[in-house]
């Protein structure tokens, strides 16, 4: 049996009942949205659900104020002023009054008003006068429910009454507009589902989720730190969190010379006339950091795609060349503004796995075939689940419409070639070209962005790159940009949250500890760590003046894959006794048994 009909689809687009009846549509070609948990339907109710919320704020507290209320990944929120001070232990008065306002059963109306007539409705409301300032145009919409008012453009549902599980998950501060020269305004996050289980295993998820926060284990692991000396945004790598990166830097290069990728490096400031050239300039500007030097103006690098260039430019390319794949651990700046940063998800610095590859038309598909078998395989060993994102052509772009066509084909046609299942993004593109987006689901289900997969026919155009084909003749290449992580650092904290800091053992900062239970055991253990670091293998010594149970436990605290004990049994018969983080299992071991082991494991994932 089907739930309550609350809209309908065409083209893409969402038209609430409102809507259809204020414009007098004819449905009979539409599809029907339906009050359940799937994406279009979770879209409008969080949204009416923001505004329930923003009708109790308003009736609670003194000269409310309301600037936009959108729904994003994370459900909804609400950014706002009030004259009282609002705290997280608000939430719970907020969310009561929301039940109470949802069983009045106040039906949501729409109205269409001119500029003026906005203007008026809203006067002397400065936060709706930014909101009004940012609508082209002179015709606004607005969603009544109860004694509450906003201009939205919906969609909504018809009633209030058809919003039952939801809560209210944190509290935060927001700048207005984004703008960190603008005033502070206050931000309320919350959560809908149609039906109270979904509710209830998306909260068991959160609470999860903060067990595994990477920030609260990077600390506890001694991986990472942000130092307010240095800067926001700026993560500081301890030696532990070093070695991760190392370890994984090493899995990826022995991955990519299976691949016949050759490593690069370019520079990490460049002319800003390159940056125009690229387009950057006017298209990425004001996420980019600028310096002068001998008057000349230099962009620090957003990405390393203009350094590929100048590799390809410095030797006449044959169509024998290609396709030829360049990769760098480049390091990068992007200006993020302070309200968004998060730990090592969100930053201001940081290495992107970055590939380039420099290939004919006809060649385009089977690359991107490959790539994605390669990004397959990588996820595969880091026990991810993964899906395939196509997003098109943004409204700021540049090249024409017939170079994007074609590049979008060419990524819908290699993906559905191997029977890839792939959604699309319409407009999520990347302004020089269409990409393929690889969004991986963690152990507790959460989504991320990762990896993606870019085509480019504008930049090699715009750089006049050449290569000789099979006539003697110059041909332009397709130039591919593609990471299959994305960033370290971004990659590391879904890591760390996705197992939740016991990390596999190829890329565990420390692989064994080893417990000495004297003099006489710390010389046989020395030996045994100088052995294994031949192999790459990283061990720590812990020679503190505690007891064996409490050394035990701190290396288990510390997360770390085997612990080794070592005493004079294991002397005399030349052995380890083990405990197995992996298997949760104790066993005794000769040295090179388990040297034989720890040697196996570390390299059966190598590609």
């Amino acid at each position: 049996m089907l739930s309550e009909l609350i809209a309908y689809k065409k083209d893409n687009k969402i038209f609430d009942l409102q809507t259809i009846k204020e414009l007098n549509i004819n449905t009979q070609n539409y599809k029907q949205i339906y009050l359940d948990n799937s994406k279009d339907s979770l879209e409008i109710l969080r949204h009416s659900c923001a505004h329930l919320m923003a009708q109790a704020i308003k009736s609670l507290y003194t000269n409310a104020k309301f600037f936009v209320g959108p729904v994003v990944d994370e459900g909804f929120y609400y950014d706002f002023k009030v004259d009282e001070k609002i705290t997280q232990d608000d939430l719970n008065k907020i969310e009561e009054k929301m039940r109470l306002l949802a069983k009045e059963s106040n039906a949501i109306k729409k109205e269409y008003i001119t500029r003026i007539e906005a203007q008026n409705r809203f006067k002397n409301d400065e936060l709706k006068e930014a909101v009004i300032k940012n609508i082209q145009g002179d015709s606004f919409s607005t969603y009544i429910q109860g004694d509450f008012e906003d201009l939205c453009r919906g969609p909504h549902i018809p009633n209030t009454n058809l919003i039952k599980h939801f809560k209210l998950t944190k509290l935060a501060g927001a700048y207005l507009g984004g703008d960190e020269r603008a005033e502070m305004l206050t931000r309320i996050y919350g959560i809908a589902f149609a039906t109270k289980d979904k509710l209830k295993e998306y909260l068991n998820m959160l609470e999860e989720a903060i067990k595994r926060d990477h920030r609260k284990l990077g600390n506890e692991l001694h991986l990472f730190s942000f130092d307010e000396d240095i800067g926001a945004g700026l993560p500081i790598w301890l030696p532990k969190g070093a070695r991760i990166r190392r370890n994984i830097e090493n899995f990826l290069t022995k991955a990519l010379i299976s691949q016949e990728y050759e490593p690069v490096r370019g520079p990490e400031i460049l002319k800003s006339d390159l940056w125009k050239i690229s387009g950057h300039y006017n298209n990425y500007k004001e996420n980019m950091y600028f310096t002068a030097i001998d008057e000349v103006e230099y962009g620090i690098k957003p990405m390393n795609c203009l350094g590929h260039i100048k590799v390809y430019q410095n030797d006449i390319r044959s169509y024998r060349d290609l396709p030829l794949r360049f990769y760098e651990y480049g390091v990068v700046h992007r200006h993020e503004k302070s309200g968004v940063l998060h730990g090592l998800l969100r930053v201001r610095e940081f290495t992107q796995d970055d590939a380039h590859i420099f290939c004919r038309p006809s060649q385009i598909k089977n690359e991107i075939v490959n790539i994605v078998k390669f990004a397959s395989k990588i996820m595969d060993t880091f026990n991810f689940k993964y899906e395939m994102e196509i997003s098109t052509k943004p409204s700021k772009y540049i090249g024409n419409d017939d170079i994007w066509e074609k590049s979008t084909n060419a990524l819908k046609e290699a993906l559905e070639t191997n029977n890839i299942n792939f959604s699309i993004d319409e407009g999520g593109g990347a302004f020089y070209g269409p990409k393929i987006d690889i969004k991986i689901t963690d152990a507790i289900g959460r989504k991320w962005q990762c990896g993606t997969i870019q085509i480019d026919m504008n930049l090699p155009e715009r750089f006049n790159l050449e290569y000789i084909d099979e006539n003697n003749k110059a041909s332009k290449p397709v130039m591919i940009h593609r990471a299959i992580l994305g960033s370290f650092e971004r990659f590391i904290a879904i890591l760390i949250e996705h197992f939740n800091g016991e990390l596999p053992l190829f890329i565990a900062p420390t692989q064994l500890a080893i417990i000495p239970m004297g003099e006489e055991e710390l010389f046989y253990a020395k030996g045994l760590q100088t052995t294994l670091r031949r192999y790459n293998i990283y061990t720590e010594i812990n020679t503190k003046n505690d007891s064996l149970n409490k050394k035990i436990r701190l290396s288990e605290k510390q997360k770390v894959p085997y612990i080794g004990i070592i005493g004079k049994k294991e002397i005399k018969d030349n052995t380890i006794s083990i405990r197995d983080r992996i298997k949760k299992e104790q066993y005794t071991l000769t040295k090179e048994e388990f040297l034989n082991k720890l040697n196996k494991e570390m390299n059966e994932v190598y590609f």
